[in-house]
């Protein structure tokens, strides 16, 4: 009695787990595609790679500025006067540090350009999010993973990110004609 019992709830044990999985609908999308293929990240990255040009000569043209200066001060430091020296000493410096906030302030890791890039990315993937949970919502999925992450296999017919795509295409869509119709 007591054997026959504990192999019942062995096997209800086993079971249980394999019942309450079945019952779950899951579905992957492949976040790189989303990436590769959804017109705002692309845009994003456009516009983030033109800022960093932007910034990238102003900082060399700031170097050139200072190494200009340099070149003369070296030129003409053996035939000028003491208080010259040490006020063009001081005006390198005092560039040499402005170049060095400038590159802290624009590139560095609080820079202007890392705050832009996080703040877009940020946009993009709420965008991606609510187009994913509209996915779940509509074809009743309980789970979708990151199949770009960690999916080594995954049956076509559970892959959701043309459906994902479509979601995100509709909701620009949608925008544009909003924003079309207030002008």
């Amino acid at each position: 009695m007591i054997r026959k019992t504990i192999t019942i709830v062995g096997i209800m044990a086993t079971m249980l787990p394999l019942m309450l999985v079945a019952q779950n609908k899951i579905g992957f999308v492949q976040s790189d595609r989303i990436r590769a293929e959804y017109e705002e990240f692309k845009d994003a990255e456009a516009q983030l790679q033109l800022e960093y040009r932007q910034v990238n000569a102003q900082y060399n043209k700031m170097v050139v500025e200072l190494d200009s200066i340099k070149q003369a001060f070296d030129t003409q430091r053996l035939m000028s006067s003491p208080d010259w020296r040490k006020e063009k000493e001081a005006e390198i410096a005092g560039r040499e540090k402005t170049i060095q906030n400038f590159q802290v302030t624009m590139v560095g890791p609080e820079g202007e350009l890392y705050r832009r890039q996080a703040q877009l990315e940020f946009d993009i993937l709420s965008k991606v999010k609510r187009a994913v949970d509209k996915v779940a919502a509509a074809k009743s999925i309980d789970f979708i993973i990151d199949g770009s992450v960690a999916l080594l296999y995954g049956n076509p017919t559970h892959d959701l990110t043309d459906d994902v795509l479509f979601e995100l295409r509709k909701y620009n869509v949608s925008v544009e004609k909003d924003s079309d119709n207030e002008k």
